[in-house]
């Protein structure tokens, strides 16, 4: 039986019939990395002991009861931006190499309490600034479809390992895409959560009103089993909402469900292979009797200006507590006084992508520009926010690409940041108005050179809490 290939569903009928104890899973998962991960760099820290230790505690939960949480005995990495009490957050960044988690992120509490195995900790995007994890302080992760691609980012670490099955699932967090870019290139299923349904305590701050933690999976159930584990109102975030729970399918039947599907997000310069599958994904939900409906999101060509500048403007402010005095790098032994120690650690322990937007977010910010940046990209936002509304008002959900084109080639976009931004430039919209999607793998495409599939993700994005009717919507395409 080749136990990393198993859902979570699967690993729980296993453990609860004796057909594997959470031990040999659990050194089956280490084993594949040790083996696997020098060629991906999927994860940043392994946590070995914390992971045995956590898995001989559910094989005495299986002894003493028949019963136990779903999630109990299941391996997963976590994102090393969310906090893992006694386990190294670094962000990716050498500022904070050898900060050590001095408690548990809401998320990483919740998942204890079901009883998961922490594998270990996943690359990212320098402070998740970035969509190919090639920014990381430790190196870039490898995309596990093609060893010279990117994984995307910025949970490209995540996404690679579950893709590699080097985890059973991860959490990741995204800003405006940084989910489900990556699970779009890995060909795996990522949720970004509407905003407030999971708890940012715990997680380092990128855009305080653009981040959100969710599941990278393999299976759409398994996204739902994760997001229903760690969903809720959480008194340690003032952001964070109630969701309620719904397993009944939302729609009466395919029949009823009116999709649509965003005529700004087929564009020019778009790869038309990616164009090809994803038209094919939306044809399908039309074969088996879903109304599509062709909608407008008018301001969608002010989305990717708008988020560069709302985003590098709260990262300036977010990242400001790294100053080389309280806690992380300092160059205080070689510095002549308090302004020195605040430029020489952060000139040295932030990388060139992160000093370059802590620059562009203080100039947003300063007096004179605040009124012609920072305030007319909020109104903007206002905008982009009302289009989705105004959609919704006559669709169930919306599909589109999540990429415009499939994963690239390492290297290839690393010194044009315009280039790389424009990798998010159908995913920032949704994280602007609040909005839960999904990407879900609908297809791969074919690289002429290297003979590669690369797998690309439709998007599907729901109304505020409906995260269960994107992930049925989902679901039906599994099926």
């Amino acid at each position: 039986m080749e136990l990393e290939n198993l859902t979570i569903g699967q690993i729980h009928q296993g453990l609860i019939k004796k057909d594997f104890s959470a031990l040999e899973l659990c050194r089956s998962y280490l084993d594949r990395i040790k083996k696997k991960d020098k060629a991906i760099s999927s994860y940043l820290t392994v946590s070995e002991n914390l992971a045995l230790s956590q898995a001989e505690e559910v094989d005495k939960m299986i002894n003493l009861s028949s019963e136990i949480p779903l999630l109990a005995g299941v391996p997963c990495a976590i994102k090393d931006n969310i906090l893992v009490k006694d386990l190294k957050c670094t962000a990716s960044s050498k500022i904070l190499e050898n900060y050590i988690a001095p408690y548990d992120a809401t998320v990483i509490e919740k998942l204890k309490q079901e009883g998961v195995i922490i594998l270990g900790k996943t690359n990212l995007d320098e402070f998740a600034m970035g969509s190919s994890t090639e920014n990381s302080a430790f190196g870039p992760t490898k995309n596990p479809h093609d060893l010279k691609r990117v994984p995307g980012g910025s949970s490209g670490g995540s996404a690679a390992a579950v893709a590699a099955d080097l985890s059973s699932f991860a959490l990741g967090s995204d800003t405006g895409g940084s989910i489900r870019q990556p699970a779009s290139f890995c060909g795996v299923v990522g949720l970004k959560p509407t905003y407030g349904a999971v708890s940012r305590y715990g997680l380092i701050s990128l855009a305080s009103s653009l981040d959100q933690i969710g599941p990278l999976a393999k299976t759409i159930e398994d996204a739902k089993i994760i997001f229903n584990a760690i969903k809720g109102k959480d008194l340690l975030d003032s952001t964070s909402a109630e969701v309620q729970s719904s397993s009944h399918l939302i729609t009466q039947s395919i029949g009823d469900l009116v999709i649509g599907v965003p005529k700004e997000y087929f564009i020019k310069g778009m790869d038309p292979e990616v164009e090809k599958v994803i038209r094919g994904a939306i044809k399908k939900y039309e074969e088996v009797g879903a109304e599509i409906k062709e909608v407008s999101l008018p301001h969608t060509e002010y989305a990717l200006p708008c988020y560069y500048i709302i985003l590098p403007s709260e990262a300036s402010a977010n990242l400001a507590r790294y100053d080389g005095i309280k806690y992380g790098y300092s160059e205080r032994a070689r510095s002549k006084g308090i302004l020195d120690i605040y430029f020489s650690s952060r000139g040295e322990g932030f990388g060139e992508e992160v000093r370059r937007r802590i620059m562009l977010g203080t100039h947003a910010l300063s007096s004179g520009y605040y009124e012609a940046y920072y305030l007319q990209a909020q109104k903007i936002r206002t905008l982009i926010k009302e289009d989705f509304n105004n959609a919704f008002k006559t669709v169930d959900i919306i599909l589109a690409p999540v990429t415009p084109t499939p994963a690239f080639k390492l290297g290839e976009k690393i010194d044009d940041p315009l280039s790389m931004y424009l990798s998010d430039i159908f995913s920032v919209a949704v994280n602007l108005a609040g909005l839960p999607a999904l990407s879900l793998p609908v297809g791969k495409i074919i690289d002429k050179d290297s003979g590669s599939e690369l797998p690309l993700g439709l998007q599907i994005i729901g109304k505020p809490f409906e995260e269960n009717k994107i992930l049925e919507v989902g679901a039906l395409f599994e099926q």
